[in-house]
């Protein structure tokens, strides 16, 4: 039998595809890329409304254009709105999150009597980290492990405690465990993952350096990389250990949200602009060659004309390398819900557009500063023109003239040539 899958949203949910991808493989299913297929797993996101749209959007179009297949709906949105999700009856399995690493049992239940399935487990306190291993990442060379999982935070406009629980945490013998399967497969690169990843280890005694330090000592892995992370969790002690890591890749995706003191207090975030000045300076100056990139959102509930303006100033001061901009979306169930001060759809999207302009034309320069200097790109993917595109550890993304052989190599590049996008590289002679 064919499988599916089609992902939306973090990486943690494109490592949850790939475990469930993984365990079905091991019942003789075939995962595939076509439109056609005998089962379709939607691995949803519920982060925004567009994201349950899109979400809804999938489980329909794969019921209509194959009305004999096995469409099955997972990820965030069943978890955090269960009764939604139920009602959208294209989906023949409905899962949460907690319970996706149970797919193949699930569906074998499901072929025996085709009778439809609702199975969404509640997140409860004290429940401890539940994932299938992974021993490989389809179709790319670098490849994500999910370390944590669930959030204890709750700002004041996000949903994910409820979608995914409180925090837990990977012991570290399956993080060293999983990791030595990887390099044995010839994954040079890795990328550490989670809900809240910042918090890994806080509910097993453990700490977020040791996570990073297990990947560091792998024999094999060649470069470690972080996703997203809480800048209230990267304290000096905490940076001063990373340095110690040599495999660390000096990228760091740290979450701001805003610039604006007084919308970081609205939104329940758990430091000031200030504070996040403070951390960004540290982390340039223990990095060579740091890069910083970040999450930001306008148009927040009561978010004045002021207030955006200072958002946009603090952002154009620090100057990230890449900036995520998008509006803020209401989340039924959280507390922002009932805030006053809601904007219009066409205020959000004049300040999106705003800020993304600003924010690209700080890109686009760093881009261009990036002429004449020499990296170490790990090569992924290729295409038709055959240029292979890689990444520096910086992750700053670099297209080469080179021979296909290369996919997966280490080579140092010269770079040449500079576009809003990407940079454009020569092999070093």
């Amino acid at each position: 039998m064919k499988v599916k899958f089609y992902t939306l949203g973090c990486k943690v949910n494109q490592y949850e595809s790939q475990a469930m991808s993984e365990a079905l493989s091991e019942k003789g299913f075939e995962t595939t890329a076509d439109d056609t297929a005998d089962v379709f797993v939607v691995n949803s996101c519920t982060v925004t409304a567009f994201a349950d749209k899109k979400t809804r959007q999938a489980v329909r179009r794969f019921k209509r254009n194959n009305p004999d297949s096995v469409v099955v709906l997972t990820g965030c949105m069943p978890q955090a709105y269960p009764e939604n999700s139920k009602a959208l009856l294209e989906a023949d399995i409905v899962i949460g999150n907690k319970n996706n690493c149970d797919l193949p049992y699930i569906l074998e239940k499901y072929f025996q009597n085709r009778e439809r399935v609702f199975q969404v487990e509640e997140h409860l306190k004290g429940d401890c980290f539940r994932s299938a291993k992974i021993t490989g990442f389809d179709e790319r060379t670098r490849a994500y492990i999910k370390i944590q999982d669930g959030c204890n935070r709750f700002c004041s406009y996000c949903i994910i405690p409820y979608s995914r629980g409180r925090v837990r945490s990977k012991p570290i013998e399956e993080l060293h465990s999983e990791l030595q399967a990887l390099s044995q497969n010839g994954y040079k690169e890795v990328v550490l993952v989670g809900i809240n990843l910042s918090s890994y280890g806080s509910d097993i005694g453990r700490t977020f350096p040791e996570a990073v330090k297990c990947a560091n000592d792998t024999d094999g892995i060649l470069r470690v990389r972080l996703g997203s992370l809480e800048p209230d969790h990267l304290t000096d002690e905490v940076i001063d250990e990373l340095k110690k890591c040599e495999k660390l890749c000096p990228q760091f995706h740290i979450s701001l949200q805003s610039g604006c003191d007084n919308t970081l207090k609205r939104m329940n975030r758990h430091y000031t602009a200030e504070e996040y000045r403070h951390l960004c300076r540290k982390l340039r100056e223990s990095f060579k060659d740091c890069t910083l990139t970040t999450d930001v959102m306008v148009g927040f509930a009561g978010e004045t004309e002021e207030d955006f303006k200072e958002s946009l100033s603090f952002v154009k001061e620090i100057g990230f390398e890449k900036v995520h901009v998008f509006p803020y979306s209401i989340r039924k169930g959280t507390r922002a819900e009932k805030f006053d001060g809601h904007l219009d759809a066409s205020v959000k999207d004049a300040r999106c557009k705003i800020m993304i302009e600003e924010t690209e034309k700080i890109r686009r320069a760093y881009m261009e500063s990036q002429l004449g200097r020499t990296y170490s790109v790990i090569f992924e993917t290729s295409d038709s023109e055959g240029y292979l595109t890689g990444h520096t550890a910086n992750f700053i993304p670099v297209k080469v003239k080179a021979p296909d052989s290369l996919r997966g190599e280490i080579c140092e590049v010269v770079i040449t040539e500079a576009s809003d996008d990407f940079c454009i590289g020569k092999l070093s002679e």
